[in-house]
């Protein structure tokens, strides 16, 4: 590229881009590093180079006739090929976050993104994993949790995450929030805690349930250690063995967690009923919306969050994670593309990622 004072204003756009590693110029252009022979697309995770180093392309041809070869880590002609829609939809997801106050409808986010409703409803589920509605819900969720601890009363924090009335976040809650919001806001009370083993490809797992929701998706090497993990959690709650006949709903939540197991159902949908810091469910509310098959850094997640320099407390509401698989904390990763920590073993950690990869691919 000539170095004019556009291209060199372009260049420095590009490059703050990178550092910030910006989804939204993910498509628009793509980065090279000399020194490795690799180019990337701007939000790639792995190690930021010396800028130096650096060499900006419109256009993957651009970069592959240059001698560079795709990253492994963001692949970028995966990205580029698999849905000319990616940037655009992530532009109005960013908008939704930015405007979740506003009554949303399906026409006007469809047209912000260029595409006809039906288009649109289609390609947006595709790349993020739910709906439009289903994610502006989730992001108004996620903003009524932190309200109720800052508002003096639940009807104010019912109306700043930008719920029209009350009815409307009492629909969702239960499944959602797993307490009521006077509940939520008394930070919750001793509960009952059913339990249930089962096996699976990952060894014996142990699934724990109050009448709200799950709350212990966990693996173990026997019944024993992973009972003595539920009381370890649940110290002061009432457990105790599920009786047979299981409730509907709860043969319901064991056989959606079986079918994600066996790549049969990618989409997790249940109801949890965990208590955390207001920190922790916002990073366990984003890992819900990584989707299937595709794996994040810490230091994406953390700047997805709104806390870009948090990667490290990212890592430890990771590892706080009680919920295995609803809450799919295995697809954080290092940014050198490693695998990371993981409560239930690397090895469990790799099967999930690769098993997720494999099935995505046939879908």
């Amino acid at each position: 590229m000539a170095k004019d004072k556009n291209n060199l204003a372009q260049d420095e756009l590009f490059w703050q881009a990178v550092k910030e590693r910006d989804r939204s110029f993910d498509g628009k252009f793509y980065f090279a590093v000399a020194t490795t022979g690799i180019y990337c697309r701007p939000s790639c995770a792995g190690r930021l180079p010396l800028r130096k180093n650096v060499r900006f392309f419109v256009t993957r041809e651009d970069a592959e006739r240059a001698g560079f070869r795709a990253c492994l880590r963001c692949r970028p002609a995966d990205v580029a090929a698999a849905d000319p829609a990616l940037t655009r939809i992530q532009e109005v997801c960013d908008y939704i976050r930015s405007h979740a106050q506003e009554a949303l409808s399906l026409t006007m986010l469809a047209e912000r993104a260029g595409l006809s409703r039906f288009h649109f409803q289609r390609a947006f589920k595709k790349i993020v994993g739910l709906s439009p509605k289903q994610f502006l819900d989730a992001h108004r969720l996620q903003s009524f949790r932190q309200e109720l601890r800052k508002q003096p009363s639940v009807t104010d924090a019912i109306y700043e995450a930008g719920f029209g009335s009350s009815s409307r976040v009492y629909e969702r809650v239960d499944t959602r929030l797993g307490m009521t919001p006077a509940e939520y806001r008394a930070a919750g009370k001793d509960v009952t805690i059913s339990y249930v083993c089962v096996d699976s490809v990952l060894g014996r797992m142990m699934i724990g349930a109050t009448d709200r929701g799950l709350c212990f998706v966990q693996f173990g090497e026997s019944d024993e250690e992973l009972l003595q993990l539920l009381r370890a959690e649940y110290a002061a709650a009432r457990i105790e063995p599920m009786q047979e006949p299981f409730p509907e709903e709860f043969v319901n939540w064991m056989t959606a967690l079986r079918q994600h197991l066996d790549g049969q159902q990618p989409r997790l949908d249940l109801p949890i009923d965990v208590r955390a810091t207001a920190f922790q469910m916002k990073v366990w509310h984003y890992l819900q919306s990584i989707p299937y098959g595709s794996v994040e850094s810490y230091a994406e997640v953390a700047a997805g969050v709104g806390q870009p320099g948090a990667a490290r407390a990212v890592a430890r509401a990771c590892s706080q994670n009680r919920v295995a698989l609803a809450i799919p904390c295995h697809r954080v990763i290092r940014g050198t593309g490693e695998l990371g920590g993981y409560r239930w073993g690397l090895e469990r950690k790799r099967v999930l990622i690769d098993l997720e990869r494999r099935s995505a691919s046939r879908h």
